[in-house]
């Protein structure tokens, strides 16, 4: 199997700091150009109906989304890859790499973001 792109991966680890971020990223670019909700986020994440916002509002602060005129919701801005080739780069990466590129935000994060993603993750059944 090739080895990841050293770009995509250096991507990856600048500005994306929780799987569910690089799933939000990807789920508003493929879903171009419709606008997704935080709510709507959540849903399709399987993750805790606040974590949609929190999500999508780091997205929003790494200048990879936009909120929408009413800023009810949010679309991918597409300024900083106008061809959209380097996303598509990024996307078959996470496809072909989960396990490498999961890693590689787990081992960069700090306690306290691992912490919120362990508290929006999969619950053990008692």
């Amino acid at each position: 199997m090739e080895e990841p792109a050293e770009d995509v991966m250096l991507f990856i680890r600048d500005r994306i700091d929780t799987v569910p971020q690089i799933e939000a990223l990807l789920l508003v670019w493929e879903g171009r150009p419709n606008s997704f909700t935080a709510a709507q986020v959540s849903r399709r994440l399987y993750v805790a109906d606040n974590a949609g916002a929190q999500i999508l509002m780091h997205l929003f602060h790494r200048k990879l989304v936009i909120p929408t005129a009413d800023g009810s919701a949010y679309v991918y801005d597409s300024t900083w890859d106008p061809a959209g080739e380097f996303m598509e780069r990024v996307a078959a990466t996470y496809r072909r790499h989960l396990i490498r590129v999961a890693t590689l935000i787990h081992a960069k994060a700090s306690p306290s973001v691992l912490e919120f993603a362990r508290a929006f993750g999969p619950k053990k059944e008692s």
